[in-house]
């Protein structure tokens, strides 16, 4: 009894609540994090995509849960001591609200987030939208969670709403430029004009893959690894050449020019049997595509004609090209059909005719 009471003189009445209730909290926050460590590998992986969301969604909140429920036991452990008891109560009414309103905030932002990276794998739209909608999406659930816990705490929202109204008025005159940049990125992502993904080419002559669409601006990646960023209100103005849409696939159109003494008939056949053998060999050319040639010009050293083969890409079109005049230079050497040189022939005997008009 004396070891007792000379232990209660030397720790203060409140020192054994508050003990217990961090073994408690301790324990309980050791077999959440041993049950759902299990649970959660588990459930990725199973095929449904749910469980293993909201296993991962409460992995916070649950933790914010126990300090609840710690402060409900210190709560109730020291309300026979009138003076701890009161100022232990005091405490806890405005944090446990406080938690629990936090650890709500968290769960709706870890499933919405979670909602939205999951199924933008399989939507091109949200795929595109996913910075914004995500944006949009916590800076809703925060918005909310914090009007929720103003007037938990019984702070009247009422003024601030007002306030909030003519202070968001003040800030959309301010920031009329930003504000002016997001809906247009919002009109760009719903009316989708480009894609995430999309190689495209602007009216400044600048061409590369849609990288990013963001907030403010969108950036596009060049072919030389360099990166254009266009604000989305020059951008929605602007002509847009998307060589992606309606597909990947598009016309490769080469220019070839053959002797006056050719064989047109003959010239067509092999450079439509190159063309061919072109598509179904290389890596990059469309195989049920057969080539179609056009003979357009007569020109001054030759006719000419427009090959069309189609890749599958815009930037393959450089190699399909390269490889198909390779093989058609060595195919017309093989045949005898002469690419000519420019010519400038000099007709003598009408120059000599001008000659003998002028002299008489």
């Amino acid at each position: 009894m004396n070891d007792i009471s000379s232990l209660n003189q030397l720790f203060p009445d409140w020192a054994l609540p508050v003990f217990i209730v961090l073994v408690i909290i301790g324990a309980l926050l050791l077999i959440k994090r041993l049950v759902l460590s299990r649970l959660i590998r588990l459930a990725d992986k199973s095929n449904f995509f749910l469980d293993s969301l909201l296993l991962h969604a409460i992995k916070v909140p649950l933790s914010l849960l126990i300090f609840c429920i710690g402060l409900f036991l210190l709560e109730k452990l020291t309300s026979e001591d009138a003076v701890i008891g009161e100022k232990i109560e005091g405490s806890t009414l405005y944090a446990m609200p406080i938690l629990l309103v936090i650890a709500a905030v968290f769960f709706l932002d870890r499933i919405i987030t979670g909602s939205i990276n999951h199924y933008s794998d399989k939507s091109s739209l949200l795929q595109s939208s996913r910075p914004i909608v995500k944006g949009i999406s916590r800076s809703f659930v925060f918005g909310i969670g914090i009007l929720v816990l103003l007037g938990t705490l019984g702070i009247s929202i009422t003024p601030l709403i007002a306030s909030l109204g003519i202070g968001s008025l003040a800030v959309a005159l301010a920031l009329q430029p930003t504000l002016e940049n997001f809906f247009s990125g919002v009109q760009l992502l719903v009316d989708r004009p480009i894609r995430v993904g999309d190689f495209i080419e602007l009216d400044s002559g600048e061409q590369g893959f849609v990288e990013k669409i963001g907030w403010r601006s969108t950036w596009i990646k060049m072919l030389p690894n360099n990166t254009v960023i266009m604000p989305n209100s020059v951008l929605s103005e602007s002509k847009i050449i998307n060589y992606f849409y309606p597909s990947r696939q598009m016309s490769v159109s080469v220019e070839v020019g053959v002797h006056y003494d050719s064989d047109l008939e003959h010239v067509e056949a092999v450079v439509k049997e190159v063309g061919k053998q072109l598509m179904e060999e290389h890596e990059f050319g469309v195989p049920t595509h057969d080539p179609i040639v056009f003979f357009h010009t007569f020109d001054n050293s030759s006719i000419n004609f427009t090959v069309i083969l189609k890749g599958q890409e815009f930037f393959h079109q450089f190699f399909l090209r390269a490889a198909f005049i390779k093989q058609l230079h060595r195919r017309f050497k093989e045949e005898n059909i002469v690419i000519p040189y420019p010519i400038r022939a000099i007709n003598t005997e009408q120059e000599s005719a001008r000659i003998i008009r002028s002299d008489e």
